[in-house]
């Protein structure tokens, strides 16, 4: 082999090698910064008052259909229809129009405007879809719909197991069938904060974190998990063969 048809060779193999790691790269979420930035100013835990104690809270009504599985207290207010336990078994108490489920409503009024008006001056602005993203503590904020589909969320503390994470949604939230979120970094689901400023929706198998405090609904399609709190404020929530345990 002369030395041209050498060259040509080893020109070859190289554009053949870049273009096989150039397929392997993850894909970027077009609608976010890949780079998130790290905040410097910490935020407080929302204090939730009466609302804690429940792992589902809503206004209107609670439907469940399959095995739904509930730790945590269920109540509503002023609502009166909780419809699917039995089947659906609750580790806790079932509380409608109760002393207890209406301070809880109250309080849970207190918490949303909480977190709807916390501030900072590092704020991080996300759209979109944030799949796929890793967020440090902090305050996040969207000026529309914000949604879980193209990859999973990773909240990491850093080390900080007091960690405080705070989302404000302008408008809905959804979350894709299958899609996760994932804790490292001694994150904690009891300190993420989710303000959604209309509905949420879950899809199927999907695995969420944090409390959740809707101004209108809420619902769980078929095997979606949540390891918090769902807590709707003016209107239902919806439930199908689900787990939820309160933290």
């Amino acid at each position: 082999m002369n030395t041209k048809m050498l060259l040509t060779t080893l020109a070859l193999v190289t554009v053949v090698l870049l273009s096989g790691c150039k397929s392997d790269e993850p894909t970027s979420n077009t609608d976010n910064p890949t780079g998130i930035p790290v905040q410097g100013n910490s935020q407080s835990k929302v204090t939730l008052g009466g609302a804690a104690n429940f792992a589902v809270l809503a206004g209107t009504a609670i439907t469940s259909t399959g095995a739904t599985n509930i730790t945590g207290d269920l109540g509503l207010s002023p609502g009166t229809s909780i419809g699917g336990f039995p089947p659906g078994i609750l580790v806790g108490t079932q509380l409608i129009n109760t002393i207890e489920s209406t301070q809880a409503k109250l309080d849970l009024t207190a918490a949303y405007n909480d977190a709807a008006g916390r501030t900072s001056t590092d704020i991080v602005t996300l759209s979109g879809n944030i799949g796929g993203l890793t967020l440090t503590p902090g305050l996040y904020k969207t000026t529309s719909t914000l949604a879980l589909s193209s990859g999973d969320l990773t909240f990491d503390a850093k080390g900080n197991a007091n960690a405080v994470f705070i989302i404000q949604v302008a408008s809905s939230l959804t979350v894709t069938s299958g899609r996760k979120v994932i804790l490292t970094g001694s994150a904690s689901a009891a300190n993420i904060f989710w303000q959604v400023g209309s509905s949420a929706t879950f899809g199927t198998t999907s695995d969420f974190k944090g409390t959740i405090m809707a101004m209108q609904s809420i619902t769980f399609e078929t095997g979606a998990s949540l390891t918090g709190r769902a807590l709707a404020r003016s209107a239902g929530i919806v439930l199908a063969g689900n787990v939820i345990v309160k933290q």
